[in-house]
């Protein structure tokens, strides 16, 4: 585990496919980029954000969670107990 900068929140696991990650990121703002007209508060109602915004997160959540060896049906509160520990143990 390693931090990236002083502003991380939280560790960074060692071997982590960050082409994958760097590549769902940028999609989301290719995505967004197709909306230039909407602000964030459009873009991310949960009412109506567009499918293909929504699909891009989707995409992002997965391959950040592998990063961390954890499946994508993790639910939030166990995703958030697992990176405490880890900032407990490496913090």
């Amino acid at each position: 585990m390693r931090r990236r900068s002083c502003t991380t929140t939280f560790l960074w696991p060692e071997g982590a496919d960050e082409a994958s990650i760097t590549g769902t990121a940028q999609a989301i703002l290719d995505v967004r980029a197709r909306y230039p007209d909407a602000s964030l508060a459009d873009l991310y109602d949960p009412l109506t954000m567009p499918p293909d915004l929504r699909a891009a997160h989707r995409a992002n959540d997965k391959a950040v969670l592998a990063a961390y060896g954890l499946r994508p049906d993790t639910p939030e509160d166990g995703i958030v107990k697992y990176l405490l520990q880890l900032c407990k143990i490496y913090g």
